[in-house]
């Protein structure tokens, strides 16, 4: 059934109406739900510079995963409570171009689904197609719409929300020469994880020695941190991936280094400690307390800050190309078995 509103939706444009100095707030498209329309909304602020380096942060991709809405929404709450009155903050954002879609899939919310209104996982979308066996069903299926992880009809363009979501990222990001995106996702495992290409292959990212100098450098800087970093492929691979897509497009355009990273919150953990959690469909997505929704919208309020700086900082901590020889070799034997190729 369908939940009688969207808080998220609401807190999303209570916080654009209250950060209206500072947000500038575009509708990239609207989806209809249940005779209901919604709007799909990126938030951009910071420099307007085109050839600054930008931080895009997404969410709210899979109906059911609320709190991944949530966090960004906490995030986005720090950030217009800061910014009229922390120099540091601004200083910080005259730096950096920062771009939010914290709520893309807003008739799957609404109707309490993974999919989109047209059942489509919008994660499953892409026409990148899978080199290697991907588990059946989960890793994208073009069967029904009736089934979970449906890609959408072969040959179809994309759905209306992946192709805002790609819309966005080569407008603000790809155009740049460095940018970093983070999609915030929930339900797998007992920790949370950060993952990186590739979903449809094994085979490592051209830029994997940056991705293991920027988990270095957080581990350097946070060495107490919850995070298990790693390519996705090495839990599961999938067609149609959408950050894959875009990672590919983007090595397509000399000069670009684009970055796009996956925070994949362990949601068995929230279930493991609440098992009645399993009666609730939202419930293996989400946790249901409100002690434990609210450490979760706090706990990663320091990986999103790192973020900023980083970006910020790229040209400090990125590898020069002995530190790329380095690096790879490091990531791997740590991600991937091998030695140095």
């Amino acid at each position: 059934m369908p939940v009688k509103s969207l808080p998220e939706l609401d807190l999303l444009e209570q916080l654009i109406d209250e950060g209206s100095h500072w947000l500038a707030v575009d509708n990239v498209c609207t989806v209809a739900a249940d005779s209901k329309q919604f709007p799909v909304y990126v938030l951009t602020l910071g420099s307007p510079d085109p050839n600054a380096p930008a931080l895009g942060i997404f969410g709210g991709i899979h109906g059911l995963e609320r709190i991944g809405t949530q966090v960004i929404l906490s995030f986005l709450h720090s950030l217009v409570a800061r910014l009229p009155w922390d120099d540091v903050l601004q200083r910080q954002l005259s730096e950096i171009r920062l771009v939010l879609m914290p709520l893309i899939n807003p008739g799957g919310m609404y109707l309490a689904t993974r999919a989109n209104p047209q059942g489509v996982d919008l994660m499953r979308n892409s026409p990148v197609q899978a080199s290697e066996r991907v588990p059946v069903l989960l890793g994208g299926q073009r069967l029904s719409a009736h089934l979970p992880w449906y890609r959408g009809a072969f040959g179809a363009p994309m759905e209306a929300e992946s192709r805002a979501v790609c819309a966005i990222v080569e407008r603000e990001l790809l155009a740049r020469r460095f940018s970093l995106t983070l999609d915030c996702h929930s339900g797998f495992g007992l920790r949370d994880r950060i993952w990186f290409p590739h979903a449809h292959t094994r085979t490592p990212i051209a830029h994997l020695p940056e991705i293991a100098a920027l988990e270095e450098l957080f581990t350097r800087c946070y060495p107490n941190h919850p995070y298990t970093f790693e390519p996705q492929s090495l839990q599961y691979r999938t067609h149609g991936d959408l950050w894959d897509y875009l990672y590919l497009k983007a090595g397509r355009q000399a000069g670009t280094l684009f970055l796009p990273l996956t925070l994949e919150m362990g949601s068995w953990l929230w279930v493991k400690k609440n098992p009645r959690q399993l009666f609730s469909r939202l419930g293996a997505f989400n946790p249901t307390l409100a002690h434990r929704q609210q450490r979760v919208l706090r706990s990663h309020l320091v990986w999103f800050e790192f973020l900023m700086r980083a970006v910020a900082a790229h040209a400090r901590w990125l590898p020069d190309e002995p530190g790329r020889q380095m690096q790879r070799k490091r990531a791997l034997a740590k991600w991937y078995g091998l030695g140095a190729t």
